[in-house]
């Protein structure tokens, strides 16, 4: 029998400094596992922080014991069986040896050969008797040396039962003590504070529902482009795909780049899965601020939702979708109300409605989707979680930025960095631009390596928020924050330089999963979630990844 065990030996000097994995054979030494108990004990001392490395290495030897359990059971039901064929070949050997003992007892053979057989019947008896004998002598050797070997293999089931026993104790008391340091851990890792949170929820934004509700223009500095040619060499630009946006229903770039090939129809099952159908629309509307007023022609003609002077097709489905979401509120008597977080309602819209946008409601008059709530906003970055890859071929394969219909219609807010207070181009920078320095860059890192990890002396994670927090008051807020120097000096071995580009990686449903930095301390991998949790809450100025409820970004160096 060979137990099989794959150890990965992990060997941490510090957070992320550095890490070996190799594969160990261990046969069946059960001493290797004990081993690799030892080693796990060295990693709860001496790196309290490396939690998750611990979490694995405990399953992964929980895992080879229940194996070599497993394996032991099987053996001991082996034992078992050949003890069984063992006794039963001792019972059949006794009986045969007893039978033999009466008969030469009772008469003797030379008696019984000769008084009843010629010569040639006696030759072939004491043949007979002759390989008789042989057989049962063989008999007797196998049963000798097989129960020898049982006791052997009984001795080391025992022995291996008992160090797998030992091994087990010593795990569960390594698991208890990984558990207090959990705990003691926790404590460590920062909670945000209350002024950290109201920070994170001021740069992440609320929803935008429509293109035509605002004047988002064009802002060079916050594209590639701009940041191309304009950022200092080896500065760090994050750009978001996206922003405010709730990633649901149609995206209004997307139909306008989707109307140069396909019908209003077609847009709108691309993006609901369904074709409109007809009802009745006639009657009123509750409208917030306004009272009731005539369904069709006059609140509908007010929806301020998408420019007049996008393509029909464009036009058509967005008069459908906008038709759809507010006819749940008709249906059950219920008012709309005129912001954003219904629709945009102008009422010097609707008694000077554009022409275009006129015939786009009255050419779908009647024109619903049955069964669907009918989201949709400017811009979703290319993925949407109701219908998935917004891309030509439905995919994100490839390059696939310039396969997305918003980036076909040229979306300003597609890939964007975010530098302001609002969404808008003539809101507050805070005197900057759109990217940052590498000393900035690993300012973000170290407050992720104290805020998350867990790591830094006498840091008051309080102060962990924007060093410009008191001159571009964030969500109101205001403090005395940690400058750039003295957060470093909380920290043992702080990051200090970048080597190259940061990698990111998503998980194909459009959200970045992660983000690997090459530093003076090793490779640093930061999950995307937690980066633009960090980001959001250290970042200068308004510099910000104003997405609310997902993370779906990159980082660009020049």
């Amino acid at each position: 029998m060979k137990w099989r065990y794959l150890i990965i030996v992990t060997i941490v000097f510090g957070f992320y400094a550095g890490m070996v994995s190799a594969e160990v054979d261990c046969g069946e030494d059960t001493n290797c596992i004990q081993k690799q108990i030892d080693e796990l004990t060295v990693l709860l001392n001496t790196n309290k922080g490396e939690a998750s490395k611990i979490q694995t290495k405990l399953k992964s030897i929980q895992t080879q014991i229940n194996v070599a359990t497993t394996k032991l059971k099987a053996t001991e039901a082996n034992i078992k069986d050949r003890s069984e064929k063992v006794s039963t070949q001792y019972i059949i050997l006794s009986a045969k040896i007893r039978e033999m003992y009466i008969r030469l007892r009772s008469q003797p053979l030379w008696i019984s050969l000769f008084s009843s057989m010629n010569m040639g019947e006696v030759r072939r008896e004491l043949a007979y008797r002759q390989d008789s004998n042989e057989t049962d002598k063989q008999m007797i050797v196998n049963l000798v040396s097989e129960i020898g070997t049982l006791e052997a293999d009984k001795k080391k089931l025992e022995t291996q039962k008992a160090q797998l026993a030992k091994l087990q104790a010593d795990l569960d008391a390594q698991n208890a003590v990984f558990q207090k340091e959990i705990k003691a851990l926790s404590s460590k890792i920062a909670q945000l504070s209350a002024q950290q949170q109201a920070i994170i929820d001021a740069r992440s934004g609320s929803f935008i529902t429509g293109v035509g509700s605002v004047p988002i223009g064009s802002d060079y500095d916050a594209s590639i482009a701009g940041f191309n040619a304009g950022a200092p060499s080896g500065s760090f630009g994050v750009f978001s795909f996206g922003a405010y946006t709730h990633r649901k229903g149609m995206s209004q770039y997307g139909a306008k780049a989707r109307s140069e090939s396909q019908d209003y129809e077609t847009i709108l099952e691309a993006y609901y899965g369904k074709r409109p159908v007809s009802v009745d629309t006639g009657g009123s509307i509750k409208v917030s601020g306004y009272g009731d007023m005539d369904f069709e022609t006059t609140y509908l003609y007010g929806i301020a939702e998408m420019p007049s002077d996008w393509p029909e097709a464009a036009l058509k489905a967005q008069a459908v979708a906008a038709r759809t979401y507010a006819y749940r509120y008709k249906k059950e008597g219920s008012t709309i109300c005129t912001t954003e977080a219904c629709q945009v309602f102008s009422k010097s819209k609707s008694d000077s409605v554009p022409e275009s946008w006129k015939k786009a409601v009255n050419d779908t008059r009647g024109k619903v989707i049955e069964g669907v709530v009918t989201y949709y906003s400017s811009t979703a970055g290319g993925y949407l979680s109701t219908s998935g890859w917004d891309t030509t071929d439905k995919s994100a394969g490839g390059d696939w930025t310039t396969k997305a219909w918003e980036s076909k219609a040229g979306s300003p807010w597609f890939y964007k960095a975010w530098y302001r207070s609002g969404y808008k181009n003539t809101d507050n920078s805070c005197g900057r631009k759109p990217w940052l320095s590498e000393e900035e860059m690993t300012d973000i890192i170290n407050s992720w390596l104290i805020l998350k990890q867990g790591e830094g002396s006498g840091v008051d994670t309080g102060r962990i928020v924007p060093v410009t927090i008191s001159s571009c008051k964030v969500g109101g807020q205001s403090g005395e924050p940690y400058s750039m120097s003295e957060l470093r000096s909380k920290l043992s071995n702080p990051v200090t330089s970048i080597s190259g580009k940061p990698v990111l990686t998503n998980d194909g449903s459009g959200n970045t999963t992660n983000v690997r930095f090459s530093t003076n301390r090793g490779e640093i991998n930061i999950s995307g979630s937690q980066f633009k949790e960090v980001f959001n809450t250290r970042a200068p100025g308004y510099i910000s990844i104003p997405q609310k409820g997902f993370a779906f970004f990159n980082i660009e160096r020049k």
